[in-house]
């Protein structure tokens, strides 16, 4: 996930230069994604307004998610159960180590 450091609700509120460094830190992230997790594609968004998901919807945010071939979405399929390849701390330790 990506946020800016001001608290914004609205894409359209960003500066150029928050916009930049925003877009800019996203990029990096799917390289850094790319090179650890190996995935075949990304699903990247945002949820903007709390009748879109947005959890907090007073603070923008961009969601990266790594997807391969076959997986089954990271969206819920029943209920509320999502698949989880791996452990969100061992994701954790594989990143933080790249970085």
């Amino acid at each position: 996930m990506v946020a800016p450091y001001r608290h914004i609700a609205n894409l359209q509120d960003l500066t150029d230069k928050e916009a930049k460094e925003h877009f800019d830190i996203i990029k990096k992230g799917l390289e850094l994604l790319k090179e650890v997790m190996k995935p075949t594609g990304f699903n990247i968004g945002l949820n903007v307004g709390k009748v879109a998901g947005a959890g907090i919807a007073e603070h923008l945010h961009t969601h990266i998610v790594p997807r391969w071939q076959g997986d089954t979405n990271f969206m819920p399929v029943l209920a509320d159960t999502k698949v989880v390849s791996e452990a969100v701390s061992g994701t954790y330790k594989k990143l933080r180590a790249k970085l």
